[in-house]
């Protein structure tokens, strides 16, 4: 068989011929990458990582970034195997790092990203666990220590291979500007959240209402706050929110709340007895605390009704603050029920002046058919 060919040259690429032969090298190599890269982003890799107790976003980082090297990886070995010589140590145009060192740059980032991350978690739950500190400072220790963690083990990455801190000078003065323009939100919500470490307005297992949102605060991440609601909807919220902008807190201090019920009832009762109707079912509860004691007062005269206000305090419904207020309304209504106390419904009296008011009064439909029916 003749190859001559097959190693004709077809087309030339950066001054380098390049045969059907090598073509076709380079399809086999670009087509094995394909399935490499796609192999490492499979189930069964993910659970293997699992196993080293790696978080589960930490792992998808992890396989994405190891998949798209090993597509590089192949891509420049196809090109190498098409006949375009691509040497691994040879800086690349305009960056002035050769492949190897990108690889090496993209490996240790990977590494200091998991210490970053196991450092905050070996603080956080053998390390501080202990200590008698309020676990919610506990967790800024910890993510403060883990941020400092991973910024100076960037810089020492970045210093290792081959990228020294004072050719940045000139990166770092684009960024200063960058961040006056462009990036200052990021900027802003980064240093609120060191604030919120510090200053602790808001804790891990809070419940508070910040920008119409309301919920459970999860997690105080670097630029923002996760927050669960009641429906168990995650919204993520600035830090900037927590600092600008006013803050409700349930439990901040004291898990102790009061919460207040407005009920009318219908004149003629007796006060005294509505007013012990309510404390009783108010005592019902098993949330409702004893001390402070749960409480009704007289608050005015309405329209049409005498209306009170009875007074809860509960340390244990502040997360759940309407369905407390639920659970006391059918307390109350069954109470004033069983009492017979009447919850009265407006009412309005129509005078009539200078004229006639007529009624007439008209069968239903159906006895006047029946009506015509029997005549």
């Amino acid at each position: 068989m003749d190859l001559t060919l097959v190693q004709r040259p077809l087309f030339h690429a950066a001054g380098h011929d390049v045969s059907f032969l090598g073509l076709i090298a380079f399809v086999i190599w670009f087509a094995i990458g394909l399935l490499v890269a796609r192999g490492l982003q499979s189930d069964a890799v993910r659970r293997f990582f699992s196993r080293f107790k790696i978080d589960s976003n930490f792992v998808a980082i992890v396989t994405t970034i190891l998949s798209m090297s090993a597509l590089v990886f192949f891509t420049v070995s196809a090109v190498n195997a098409a006949g375009v010589p691509l040497h691994w140590n040879a800086p690349l145009p305009g960056i002035g790092l050769s492949l190897t060192q990108i690889f090496l740059l993209i490996a240790l980032l990977i590494a200091v990203f998991w210490i970053s991350s196991r450092t905050k978690r070996f603080l956080f739950n053998r390390f501080l666990a202990k200590s008698g500190l309020d676990r919610s400072l506990q967790y800024a220790i910890a993510q403060i220590v883990s941020n400092v963690v991973l910024i100076v083990g960037i810089f020492i990455v970045l210093d290792n291979t081959g990228i020294h801190l004072g050719a940045l000078t000139v990166f770092a003065g684009a960024v200063g500007v960058g961040v006056g323009f462009g990036l200052q939100n990021i900027a802003s919500n980064f240093i609120s959240g060191l604030v919120i470490l510090a200053e602790r307005p808001i804790t891990i297992g809070d419940r508070v209402e910040v920008a119409g949102i309301a919920g459970q605060v999860q997690q105080i991440r670097a630029r923002s706050t996760v927050i669960v609601t009641n429906d168990n909807i995650s919204m993520i919220v600035p830090n900037t929110k927590f600092i600008d902008s006013p803050v409700t807190n349930w439990t901040y201090g004291d898990p102790k709340v009061r919460f207040r019920l407005p009920i009318g009832v219908a004149y003629g009762s007796d006060v005294n007895k509505v007013r012990d109707v309510l404390v009783a079912a108010a005592r019902e509860h098993p949330s409702t605390l004893t001390d402070p004691a749960p409480n009704a007062f007289l608050d005015k005269f309405g329209e049409s009704t005498i209306d009170f206000e009875l007074v809860v305090w509960s340390s244990e419904m502040s997360h759940r603050p309407r369905r407390f207020k639920s659970d006391l309304n059918f307390l109350i209504e069954k109470h004033l029920r069983e009492a017979g106390i009447e919850i009265p419904f407006p009412r309005r009296d129509v005078q009539v002046r200078g004229g006639k008011l007529s009624v007439e009064m008209t069968a239903p439909p159906q006895s006047r058919d029946q009506g015509q029916t029997s005549t």
